[in-house]
């Protein structure tokens, strides 16, 4: 080829893929979402993180809280030019044919049947984590999902934080990966000691949903219901969920083949059922991990960031969006940080309803993770070693957990797809 041919060529290329570009820029779906969000505590990161992100609509707030609701109807004014409705009970916009999408920030227990809800009336769902509150939710949530054939993700961020480096540790940088650690410390308080009770005006009744009611909740509204067994899942449902789904996601691996979870309730004596200390640790055969807590005393000096894998060449270490690979000698050999908050994650969530992206955290794959959770604190409760079959997914040969697969429903309130 002559040097005109070869500026026909380039040019006649060029032009090509300039044209190709228009149409795939014309074929991307950027149509605006009609979105609501449900529960404004946790919520308001969904709220800050919406309006930043274009062709995005709040349509609804909702929150049994008046204060709440009424401090995010002021943010979303702030910032967006059509007004947002606000409601005590997000039943009440179900039907709604424009609203596109729900964000489901609520207490745990209202995860899975407010998901499910949102689904049966058409809507996509994202909902934080864990998703779920026992495993038979976690199941229900899923086949949710498949049944109506919605758009679910869920709230476990690292997903879309640490694409970058959980592919290059799959790409062999640092070879086979055996074993995986994770870490948690806060300074927690005591539980249940507040001088006041909750507002009046808050609607206990609906903050329950779902729940039987077993004693006077107002101490526990909005945050520490997570330390107590009825209503929450404890430390490994709260922060051990980011980090067994980013050990699991790095390690390849979907159900364990035994969990055990030992440690106790250790720095106050209150209220609090679930434990402040422990460790769990999960068998998958070829490799193994494991997460530690130590929710009430924080542990400076321990420089061990959130999340460790251990290869035959080396390590990687994540802590939040950032990461760093490390040879077997300690010297780094690689860094990097993703981008954190939420705008990310949850801009995936609606490219991914406008078909313009796969989902991070498809609500099947965000279970697998939640699962190891509930596994965790089944282990925990019942004193045992937890022996799980990834075939039929059941727990076997262990009578004592039955009573933990699933709960009991307040009536008018069950949950079924």
């Amino acid at each position: 080829m002559n040097r005109r041919s070869l500026l026909k060529h380039t040019t006649a290329l060029g032009a090509g893929l300039a044209i190709s570009a228009v149409h795939a820029q014309e074929e991307r779906d950027v149509r605006k979402l009609k979105v609501a969000v449900v529960a404004l505590g946790r919520g308001m990161g969904h709220v800050q993180a919406l309006l930043q992100i274009p062709n995005v609509e709040i349509k609804y707030l909702a929150e049994v809280d008046p204060v709440r609701l009424d401090r995010g109807l002021k943010v979303v004014a702030e910032k967006q030019q059509v007004s947002c409705v606000g409601v005590k009970d997000f039943r009440t916009f179900l039907d709604d044919k424009e609203l596109d999408a729900v964000f489901i920030a609520t207490p745990n227990f209202w995860h899975t049947p407010a998901a499910v809800l949102a689904m049966k009336a058409g809507k996509h769902v994202y909902v934080e984590k864990p998703g779920s509150q026992n495993m038979q939710e976690a199941e229900l949530i899923v086949e949710a999902a498949k049944k109506y054939d919605r758009v679910v993700q869920m709230g476990n961020q690292r997903r879309t934080w640490l694409k970058e480096p959980i592919a290059l540790l799959h790409e062999g940088k640092i070879g086979r990966v055996h074993y995986a650690r994770a870490f948690y410390n806060a300074n927690r308080k005591a539980i249940g000691q507040k001088a006041n009770p909750a507002s009046p005006e808050i609607d206990m009744d609906l903050w329950q949903g779902p729940m039987a009611a077993e004693r006077n909740m107002e101490p526990y509204v909005h945050y520490d219901w997570h330390w107590l067994w009825h209503w929450g899942n404890g430390e490994l449902g709260n922060n051990g969920i980011h980090h067994l789904d980013v050990l699991r996601w790095g390690l390849q691996v979907d159900y364990p083949l035994r969990v055990t979870y030992n440690g106790g309730r250790y720095w106050y004596n209150d209220k609090q059922e679930t434990p402040d200390t422990g460790s769990a640790v999960y068998d998958f055969g070829g490799v193994g991990m494991s997460w530690e807590q130590s929710s009430c005393h924080p542990r400076p000096v321990e420089k061990t960031g959130e999340c460790v894998f251990y290869a035959e060449g080396g390590s990687l270490h994540t802590a939040g969006a950032a990461y760093t690979f490390y040879d077997l000698k300690g010297t780094e050999i690689a860094k990097g940080k993703g981008k954190g908050g939420d705008v990310e994650h949850i801009g995936n969530f609606l490219e991914a309803i406008r078909g313009n992206e796969k989902l991070n955290s498809p609500i099947d794959e965000g279970q697998k993770s939640t699962l190891l959770c509930h596994l965790g604190n089944i282990a925990y409760r019942t004193g045992s070693m937890v022996h799980f079959d990834p075939k039929t997914k059941k727990i076997t040969g262990n009578p004592e957990a039955e009573k933990y697969l699933g709960r009991k429903y307040r009536k008018g309130w069950e949950v079924g797809i």
